[in-house]
């Protein structure tokens, strides 16, 4: 990975002064920063006091605090009485202007929501179709997911917008961001903070909370300052940017659940569009949120959208107060590029060209210790020492804007041509994909003839479609080389199955220098100090949609919800019992597992609305044994067959272990536990299964890498550490207990875990649980073990319990409902 000498990272707190003067908060710097206050005016305190109160100032802390209930639903105060605003200490609880989802996730949210009682939608809800439009597996059942879309928007009153007509994040931007709001969407890249808009991707869960008119409880977030300064030069884009930020500061976790707040000078030389591709990719660095201060040039945005009067300009106070400090010097980022398999894993793409041998070595090696594959990278090296590339990508909410796709056009130039039907890897085998994010941009895209210019240079330009950054569209072909302007190129993700002996290498590039390389033929090549021209005018006209997209916002009650064969309920869930028994049924090492991990995207998304045969797919690519273990818990689990799982708060009241023949090892297991743990008898023991991994969570915020294990019979997960805020809810929200082990666990793959009174523990009444690690030893003689730790408390809030104490947030919605409970927080 290059060292960028254009980001520099402060991670002290840092004192900003009319949003252009950083001053980091260290000791020698004290009295300066004291002048600087006095002369900001009297109403700022002292440094020290201003430090306690932390945030104050900041653009987020105004649009956090404006969305903020008096009180968070677990039952804390949301600041004021218990600790100054924007202090550490502080809870808050939010209610959103508006919330989103694509095919992959809304059945599953309004059938959640549904069961837990929903009449109305309270809020806007905009359902767009953007994942799975062109991934048809298993006859009508994607179609079917619209129909119910539609449906659901008629119902419950909210808008629908047709498949192919744009991708979830473009539709938002262009007809729902705006200054001072914030948007919940159930997908990671939910971020509109160049447009003022706080906007965070969680998974259905937390949705749901929103629709039942509950909040989203979380503490004060971190808020980062990223400071830029200067303007790009020629050739460089949004994606290379973006792609230096991530690559600064995401394997420290710096950014980690923070909000990133763009301010400075340089933010006045960039485009809106320039400004959305950077900040789309914000998600990776693993931050919670982003937002950026607002001008001129946001005004005119919104204006030409339509949409006036949801400008206002957002700037830092006179002084402000941030967390830590990014500084990112525009006029000296080059053209990144970012190799498999994460977005952070970021070199200066003249390196890559220069060098290529060095760098696809270090690749190839990471390939192989961490996924057991290799990629055949070297093989991509010609004889003159360039890199041959197979395929270029522009797509979705990073790569399919209009100045991206402009500028792509204007580099290629016309006459260009490439894709001559060579093989691989040879001369002229180069292919080109080119998105527009909407059919908007689309429709401008034609009129000022860079459609033309693309198609006849020999690329193929589609509908809006989300398939290339998942898997599901233009998956590259095996030991391939695609370079894409879109948001991710995780392992598993787009072509790479090492289960099955298929490997791709996805690399992340901006548009301009993947439309130099497909001007080269093909050949690995950097846009930098290539003329783009001048910035080309927009024209947003919007009869797509109006032609087809339904808005019932305010009109719910119009029919019911339509059903395709495919679209279940949930299963039923216990709630947590007494006891736990859990059985370890897989153990991932890897530095980081993501959600495309845990539960793979590209066309096992097709069966998101079947929660059953989903779960199939869970973990598939990644230990493909799992399903098979976990379902041989759940069956020994499964009450007999004259009863039904408890849908309440009470936990099963009687063990049932030692009927079950899937696992027949259970009886000597449950002697052990007596054997070992003189406190019991021990009546009302549950049995699940769980699994370990290092540091799960990262990338999608798709709910199914949660609910999926559940469905499985899954109750918890263990872990050195969450990758994000929204795995750790997804798997609460589903009733998987998020345990948290220091150091290398005491347990490995087919182990069982006991916890005697687990209910104690989760409730709050124990500060930690004494567990109990029982295995089974290699040697006969041995036998069967017992070995005591203890298992820290995680971090959970009365109303994190009590989820897990009902087993599910349907349980839990429920269980309110049964007892005549309003929701808390009602609309």
């Amino acid at each position: 990975m290059t060292t960028l000498t254009a980001v520099s990272v402060d991670r002290n707190g840092v004192f900003l002064f009319n949003g252009r003067e950083p001053i980091e908060d260290i000791p020698e710097n004290q009295t300066e920063i004291g002048n600087r206050l006095r002369r900001a005016g009297s109403g700022f305190p002292p440094p020290a006091e201003f430090r306690a109160l932390r945030r104050r100032g900041t653009i987020s802390d105004g649009i956090l605090h404006a969305h903020a209930g008096n009180e968070a639903s677990a039952g804390g105060t949301s600041g004021g009485a218990q600790a100054g605003r924007g202090s550490p200490a502080e809870k808050l609880c939010l209610r959103f202007d508006a919330l989103a989802s694509h095919d992959i996730t809304f059945v599953g949210i309004i059938q959640t929501a549904k069961e837990s009682g929903l009449k109305a939608f309270p809020v806007p809800y905009i359902l767009t179709n953007c994942h799975n439009s062109l991934c048809a597996v298993g006859g009508t059942i994607n179609e079917d997911d619209h129909v119910f879309g539609l449906s659901a928007a008629k119902k419950y009153g909210g808008v629908y917008v047709p498949p192919h007509l744009a991708v979830i994040h473009s539709y938002m931007r262009e007809a729902w961001a705006g200054c001072g709001k914030m948007i919940l969407g159930s997908d990671s890249h939910t971020r509109y903070g160049a447009l003022g808009t706080l906007a965070v991707g969680e998974g259905g869960g937390e949705l749901v909370k929103q629709l039942l008119c509950q909040g989203y409880d979380m503490d004060y977030p971190r808020v980062i300052a990223v400071y830029l300064e200067e303007t790009p030069r020629p050739g460089v884009g949004p994606q290379d940017v973006a792609l230096a930020l991530a690559g600064s500061v995401f394997k420290d976790g710096f950014a980690k659940n923070a909000v990133l707040e763009f301010t400075g000078p340089g933010v006045a030389g960039l485009s809106a569009d320039f400004r959305c591709g950077i900040d789309v990719m914000t998600t990776e660095t693993a931050c919670w949120s982003s937002v950026w201060e607002t001008d001129a040039v946001i005004r005119d945005w919104l204006a030409l959208h339509g949409r006036a009067e949801d400008y206002r300009e957002l700037r830092p106070a006179a002084a402000a107060y941030y967390d830590g400090l990014v500084k990112i010097n525009l006029g000296k980022i080059t053209p990144m590029i970012a190799m498999p398999f994460h977005p952070s894993n970021v070199y200066e793409l003249d390196d890559v060209i220069r060098n290529p041998g060095d760098v696809f070595a270090q690749v190839e090696r990471d390939a192989e210790g961490n996924f057991g594959m290799k990629l055949g990278l070297p093989e991509k090296i010609g004889k003159d020492g360039e890199v041959r590339v197979d395929q270029g990508i522009i797509a979705g909410c990073a790569g399919g804007t209009f100045s991206n796709i402009t500028a792509a056009s204007r580099i290629l130039g016309a006459g260009a041509s490439f894709g001559h039907g060579a093989a691989p890897g040879e001369p002229g085998a180069f292919s080109l994909s080119v998105y527009p994010g909407s059919q908007s941009v689309f429709l401008e895209l034609v009129r000022n003839g860079a459609v033309p210019e693309l198609i006849a240079a020999g690329a193929v330009v589609k509908t809006a479609f989300c398939g290339p950054c998942f898997g599901a569209g233009d998956v590259p072909s095996n030991k391939a080389l695609s370079i894409r302007h879109t948001t991710r190129n995780f392992p598993n993700r787009e072509g790479s199955r090492p289960a099955q002996g298929q490997s791709a290498s996805v690399a992340l590039m901006d548009a301009r220098s993947i439309a130099a390389t497909a001007k080269n033929g093909g050949v690995l090549t950097s846009a930098l100090g290539m003329d783009e021209g001048p910035e080309l005018p927009y024209h947003f006209d919007n009869a797509p949609y109006r032609a087809r997209v339904y808005n019932g916002i305010g009109r719910p009650g119009k029919g019911e919800l339509v059903y395709g064969p495919n679209i279940a309920d949930w299963p039923p869930m216990e709630a947590l019992g007494k006891h736990l028994l859990l059985k370890i049924v897989s153990f991932i090492t890897d530095p980081v597992t993501t959600t495309d991990e845990l539960i793979p995207s590209g066309e096992t998304s097709s069966y998101r609305s079947n929660p059953l045969a989903l779960a199939e797919f869970t973990l598939s690519r990644k230990d493909p044994a799992y399903v098979g273990r976990a379902k041989a818990v759940r069956d020994a689990a499964a009450p007999p067959p004259d009863s039904a799982p408890s849908r309440t708060a009470a936990p099963p009241q009687a063990a049932r272990l030692p009927q079950a023949a899937s696992l027949p090892e259970l009886a000597e297991v449950l002697d052990k536990i007596k054997a070992s743990c003189p406190a019991g008898p021990f009546d009302g023991i549950q049995l699940a299964s769980a699994i370990f991994a290092v540091k799960p969570g990262d990338g999608s915020a798709r709910e199914q890498a949660a609910s999926c294990q559940r469905v499985l019979g899954g109750c918890a997960n263990f872990a050195n550490e969450y990758a994000t805020k929204r795995y750790r809810s997804n798997l609460i929200n589903w009733g998987l207990i998020p345990f948290i082990i220091d150091g290398a666990p005491p347990f490995r793959n087919g182990d069982y875990v006991f916890i005697p009174r687990v209910r104690e523990f989760i409730s709050g009444e124990k500060a930690f649980a004494g567990a109990v690690v029982i295995r089974k030893e290699a040697l006969p003689a041995a036998g069967w073990t017992a070995a005591p730790f203890d298992l820290a408390a995680p971090e959970l809030d009365p109303r994190e319990r009590e989820l897990l104490l009902a087993g599910s947030l349907i349980n839990f919605n429920r269980n309110m409902a049964a007892q005549m409970i309003a929701p808390l927080n009602p609309c």
